[in-house]
């Protein structure tokens, strides 16, 4: 829903660009928290989330005339609790409802929470634990938390789901309505009701860090908001749970790691640069350094699949140039991983770590067999490593093929202008190995 607010604040764009810029700046980085606080204040998820769209459009006229407010989140936050006021007057038309309204004290003006009263001291880790609801399906709590707090569009999650945004938004509207129909409440889960809930939650924030990592859509192939909201959330998590779970601590490493080589993935020009063509000198070593004993830690026991990705990112991080990268231990790594947590994605990854310790056509035939399934039609990578296989093998003309795939599915300016790239060299035969 909140989509079409968003294209109402881009299309005025032009005329009222700084104070659009603003209003668009707020939504991009705090919708979460923003939506968080309101459903937090009003129990009702609807409620919230329409108050909140309602806001920002108001956002769009009024600091145009009256200029950016000097808190512009504490303003929306306020300008949504009166409208969410409104909509409870008209919705329920009963006097004692508003009376509670203003005895309550949600007329006042906006503060911040009070951290101690509750387990979780942060409105948005807060609300990502009450929508993983073990009542609702875990792929629905996922992409219920991904929509609202995340901040992400259906068609972001939709990829990450490797669904149709026709379908993920079908799954959104059921598992709304199921929260309304089974009277689910919003509230706090307590200490004891945390670890049934980890796992969703865990997969919430790193999607939310992916999405900052490697952008499906848009300009900019990294949003470095989103990975750092995630990071935040997962340096927070390790901090609610005694004694801290193995895969909390393996997702947080995770994070740091990929993070770590954030500024060597792109040149100057914000064009991708590809692992093993990077600038090492530019990669964080003091995050890699703080991440690398998480790793440790995780991989203690049994280990987790975070803990598994997290030592697979370690090695690559160890590694002074490319070609000293361990792949055959991280081949190693990604065949637990897929017995572990066996999905396409992962087969996909595993068939990479083939091609760097057997050679291309054991790689190639395995991408070839995951293409056969079909699970990974409309996942721009699958194209792009096969091309990219082919072209190694010298299958020009199939390579170009895959690339035109690729092409067609992705939606990332950065990553088309590479795989166009891609696509001039084997047609013209150069820059192949």
């Amino acid at each position: 829903m909140f989509e079409s607010t968003r294209c109402r604040i881009i299309s005025y764009k032009g005329m009222y660009r700084g104070t659009d810029q603003a209003v668009e700046e707020v939504y991009r980085s705090d919708w979460g928290r923003i939506l968080a606080t309101l459903i937090r204040l009003f129990n009702d998820f609807e409620i919230a989330e329409e108050a909140a769209q309602e806001a920002f459009t108001a956002a769009v006229d009024q600091w145009r005339s009256a200029g950016i407010p000097d808190s512009p989140r504490a303003w929306i936050i306020q300008t949504a609790r009166h409208k969410a006021i409104d909509r409870v007057r008209r919705k329920t038309r009963l006097s004692e409802a508003v009376q509670s309204i203003a005895v309550s004290g949600l007329t006042e003006a906006a503060e911040e929470p009070d951290y101690d009263a509750t387990p979780i001291p942060d409105d948005r880790l807060q609300l990502i634990f009450t929508c993983c609801h073990p009542a609702l399906a875990p792929e629905a709590q996922v992409a219920l938390t991904l929509r609202t707090l995340g901040g992400l569009e259906t068609e972001q999650i939709a990829r990450a789901f490797l669904v149709s945004p026709t379908t993920m938004a079908q799954r959104l509207v059921r598992v709304k309505r199921k929260i309304h129909d089974a009277r689910i409440p919003y509230q706090v889960p307590g200490v004891n009701e945390m670890p049934e809930r980890l796992e969703a939650v865990l997969t919430v924030i790193y999607l939310v860090f992916n999405e900052g990592y490697a952008a499906t859509s848009g300009e900019p192939l990294v949003r470095t908001d989103l990975c750092a909201e995630a990071i935040r959330l997962g340096r927070l998590l390790r901090t609610l749970m005694v004694p801290t779970p193995p895969e909390a601590t393996a997702l947080l490493a995770l994070m740091l790691l990929h993070d770590a080589r954030r500024q060597a993935r792109i040149d100057e020009h914000g064009d991708l640069v590809l692992l093993d063509e990077q600038d090492r000198g530019r990669w964080d070593r003091a995050q890699i350094e703080e991440a690398l004993p998480l790793v440790e830690e995780a991989l203690r026991g049994s280990p987790g699949p975070y803990a598994l990705q997290a030592a697979i990112a370690a090695l690559h991080c160890q590694a002074a140039r490319a070609e000293d990268t361990d792949w055959l231990q991280i081949l190693g790594l990604y065949n637990l991983l897929e017995r572990l947590q066996p999905s396409p994605i992962v087969a996909l990854n595993r068939a990479v770590a083939v091609a760097m310790v057997h050679g291309g056509e054991p790689a190639l035939e395995l991408v070839d067999a995951l293409a056969a399934t079909g699970d990974l039609d409309g996942y721009c990578l699958l194209h792009s490593a096969r091309a990219d296989l082919l072209r190694r093998l010298g299958s020009l003309e199939e390579a170009a093929k895959s690339y035109r795939l690729a092409l067609a599915l992705v939606n990332n300016d950065s990553e088309r202008r590479f795989l166009e790239r891609r696509l001039h060299e084997v047609q013209s035969g150069v820059g192949v190995s």
